[in-house]
This record gives structure tokens, C-alpha cells and sequence, in this order.
């Protein structure tokens, strides 16, 4: 229906033999290695299972911004000139993964597949980070915070164009990158589409990576820069992600100036911060009783943390999903304690045990 067989893109598709995954139960996911929170995800890749590029990815804001017409044909060109250079023996070997397969996830194969469940993309995401949860290797940093947004560091595409820079600011721009520039590789891995782009720097060590390389196709040359990272680099915005070990608490603040926490007294380097917004479901699921205007002082006790100085994400770091803590809360110029009961919310599966 999108692409009639004589169209450009139709004839390039008719080139390819094309598989539709519905059911991941016999997929080796060690293999086919992507953001299971995607809406689409496609692998171009040959019948040895050499992988291309992929085609694919999303940011918080919304699930089809990087899905163009115009970047699939183009991963679709690039991806047959791969194949002719992997037939002449151009392409370097790529070492195969250790091969895995869902049923090596404990809660996965106990809470779905041995009911007889079809395994869909989401789920090996989330249950991984339970059974990681619950055998003590769990790295929020590094298993939450998934797929860093490239525009935190300054760069948007040019969608239409693939990996085109469309606009640099902020660390991109210091770096020298350019719009205009392509960009052809981030840290001596070749990228052909935004799906590889956000892939690799998915790989970049966090949390104490400083700086990464970005290739650049400019006119004629290929340029190689540096690129700073800020602090929290690696923060995205998972509230859309729907993890059983992402700790719900169902409220939205900013940050006080340093001017607002001198004037309460509070720590200036303290992630002291006002309540913007409560979800109703923090009434529904009985999570907690704080007011848009409260003003969140500490967690526990915890006033400040060298790690963040955002009491959101530290709640996220440093809370279990089920287990209650206790907020220092500033109202109407008086401190009190709350209960934060923080949801463990298990969508279409089950709590554990039932």
C-alpha cells in the first residue's frame, strides 16, 4: 500500500526478501540485539546473518520521528551497495554474538512462554531487568537509561537524509560539527542510519565516559571530532518505557534556583525541587499526597547526591519499585514528612508468584 511495486522505493524493496517477526520465542536475541521499546525495527542484513545497518528508533517525544520515507529508501540504496561490497569481500569480518535465546530468561519463560504466551519485543527488556533485579546485577545506569538522545549533545538530523545534520548546538557544536556534515561513524564503528547511530552510542560505557568520536562526511573529506559529554549524558526520559523495575511515583518537578534554595536554606548543590505536576494516578494507586507548589527537600534524609542533582532521577537510582521511603516536603512555608510508596506496575503481567 506505502510503496507500489513501481515506485523507486517498491523496486528497491523488491529486492530484498522481506520477514515480518511477530514472535520472538525462537529468535536469537543475542543476534538481533535493538531497543525493544520500538514500534518498527528492521535488520538489512544477507542470508550469512551479516547484519548492515538497521533501520529504525525512536526518542521519548515520539515513536515514528525518525521513520521517514525518504531515510528508508536510502538505507535500502545503501544497503544493497553493502551487500555488492560484501560479495566482492570488501566488507570486514563481523564477529557473530553469543548466540541467546528467550527461554535463557528465568521470569520469561516461567511467566510466559511455559503458558504457552507469545513473546513480544517489550517483554524481553523487562523481564531481563527483573531477573537482574532480583540476582543482585542490576545497573540502573546502564540498563535503564537506554539509547541515549542524540539532541542532548546538540545534534538533530535531517531526517529525510538520513544521517545529514540538520542543526549543532551546545557540545556538538564545540566539537565542530556542522550542518551539513553526514555522519559515517561514532567511535570507529561505521553507521549508515540513525537506527546504527543510536545503537552504538547505546555501547558508549556510561556513567563515566567524558567524550566520544564522531566521523563526518564534509563535502569531499572525512573529518574526526571529538565531542564532550555533559553530565548525564546518558539521561532519557523512559516514563513511555513501562519497566516492572522502573519505580512509578507519579509526579513531575523542576528544579529550584540556587537563588530559591539560599532563600530556604536548603544545599545550592541539593536537588531541592518544586512539584509541577501530579498524575492522578498517584491518588488512584494510593502513592502518595503531595501538591503541585510542594517543594521536595530530601529523600530518606538525602539532601544532595554528587551523582545528580535531580531528585527524579536520583529517586529512580536509588528507590526499589514497591518499597516506601520518605520525602522532606516544604508547604506553604512549613517542612513535613510524606510517604512516597513508590508503584511497581506489571501492565499485562503478573506480580511474581501469581
Amino acid at each position: 500500500m506505502q510503496s507500489p511495486l513501481d515506485s523507486p522505493r517498491g523496486e528497491l524493496l523488491d529486492q530484498y526478501v522481506c520477514a515480518r517477526i511477530t514472535d520472538l520465542r525462537n529468535v536469537d536475541i543475542g543476534l538481533f540485539d535493538y531497543d525493544r521499546n520500538n514500534a518498527l525495527y528492521y535488520f538489512i542484513m544477507n542470508a550469512d546473518e551479516y547484519i548492515y545497518m538497521r533501520y529504525g528508533g525512536r526518542d521519548a517525544d515520539s515513536a515514528d520521528k525518525y521513520l521517514d520515507h525518504d531515510s528508508l529508501q536510502l538505507a535500502l540504496e545503501k544497503g544493497l551497495k553493502l551487500h555488492d561490497r560484501y560479495n566482492a569481500g570488501e566488507l570486514p569480518a563481523q564477529p557473530r554474538p553469543e548466540s541467546f535465546f528467550p527461554r535463557g530468561i528465568a521470569s520469561l519463560k516461567a511467566a510466559e512462554m511455559d503458558r504457552g504466551r507469545c513473546v513480544e519485543c517489550h517483554l524481553i527488556q523487562d523481564y531481563t531487568l527483573r531477573d537482574r533485579e532480583e540476582n543482585g546485577s542490576l545497573n540502573k545506569v546502564r540498563d535503564m537509561y537506554r539509547y541515549p538522545d542524540i539532541e542532548r549533545i546538540g545534534i538533530k538530523l535531517d531526517i529525510a537524509k538520513g544521517l545529514a545534520i540538520k542543526s549543532v548546538s551546545g557540545p556538538a557544536k564545540d566539537a565542530g560539527l556542522r550542518a551539513g556534515d553526514v555522519i559515517s561513524a561514532i567511535e570507529g564503528v561505521p553507521v549508515h542510519t540513525f537506527g546504527d547511530l543510536q545503537y552504538r552510542y547505546d555501547k558508549v560505557p556510561r556513567p563515566d565516559t567524558k567524550s566520544i568520536e564522531l566521523a563526518v562526511l564534509r563535502g569531499e573529506r572525512t573529518e574526526n571530532l571529538t565531542v564532550a559529554l555533559p553530565s548525564e549524558w546518558w539521561w532519557t526520559d523512559i516514563y513511555y518505557r513501562f519497566l516492572t523495575i522502573d519505580p512509578e511515583y507519579y509526579f513531575f518537578t523542576e528544579l529550584l534556583s540556587d537563588a530559591e534554595k539560599e532563600t530556604l536554606k536548603l544545599p545550592v548543590d541539593g536537588f531541592a525541587a518544586r512539584i509541577t505536576d501530579v498524575d492522578p494516578a498517584a491518588k488512584v494507586f494510593n502513592i502518595h499526597t503531595l501538591k503541585e507548589d510542594d517543594i521536595i527537600v530530601a529523600v530518606d534524609g538525602v539532601e544532595s547526591d554528587p551523582f545528580t542533582k535531580s531528585v527524579e532521577i536520583y529517586i529512580k537510582l536509588n528507590v526499589t519499585a514497591g518499597e516506601p521511603v520518605t520525602l522532606d516536603v516544604i508547604r506553604d512555608g512549613e517542612r513535613m514528612e510524606i510517604l512516597l510508596k513508590p508503584h511497581r506496575q506489571y501492565f499485562r503481567k503478573r506480580a511474581p508468584g501469581k
